[in-house]
């Protein structure tokens, strides 16, 4: 398997689910200045819709979308660890958090890395994020470690990163502690450290 990523990017989740399954993989960093990886491809041919992450399967086949990859990892590894079995209430309560963390966590961010974005968009968006967080503190208020109860799963990894893009954006993790003590202690995990540094990621 070929990961494609990018360092800072959401990339980084499906690379700690694959060092937490102690996968053998290979890294290839994308520059999106020039829309090339550092061996040369063009990112486009690999992934038509231009963003990270793009996992390359041995059969050359490529799977794109945080979500997909991660739940693909899960899946072809051992599910009942970090992916919850099929047909339960709990695998969907895991496609539940993975869907939140992709379309409103995530894209509530997005405007703060957008050179382009307008002004007021701008400033609207740490106020649509914060509301995203305080769903997800409202989840972590019971005491729980993780978002499906005490087991790590994929969308912790997913919500980890996410998460950690309140500091190059300025925002303080501060009004919602159960979150603040989540992403400590995910980011003490082997795999995370392990992956961040393969990365050069902060």
């Amino acid at each position: 398997m070929r990961l494609f990523y990018s360092p800072g990017a959401c990339s980084l989740a499906p690379h700690i689910i694959l060092r937490e399954f102690e996968q053998v993989f290979d890294l290839e960093r994308v520059d999106f200045t020039t829309k090339k990886t550092e061996t040369g491809r063009d990112f486009n041919s690999v992934n038509p819709k231009g963003c990270v992450p793009a996992l390359e399967l041995a059969n050359g086949e490529i799977l794109t979308e945080t979500s997909a990859i991660l739940q693909y990892i899960a899946d072809t590894n051992n599910p009942a660890d970090v992916a919850s079995r099929a047909d339960t209430l709990e695998r969907a309560r895991l496609q539940e958090h993975l869907s939140f963390i992709s379309t409103e966590l995530h894209k509530a961010f997005d405007p703060l890395f957008t050179a382009d974005a307008s002004r007021e968009t701008k400033e609207a968006a740490p106020l649509n994020v914060a509301r995203k967080l305080n769903h997800i503190q409202t989840i972590m208020a019971d005491g729980r470690r993780y978002l499906l109860g005490n087991t790590f799963s994929v969308a912790d990894a997913y919500l980890f990163v996410v998460s950690n893009w309140t500091k190059p954006t300025g925002i303080d993790l501060g009004p919602w502690p159960d979150v603040a003590a989540f992403v400590e202690r995910v980011g003490a995990r082997p795999s995370v450290i392990a992956a961040k540094l393969a990365e050069g990621w902060g």
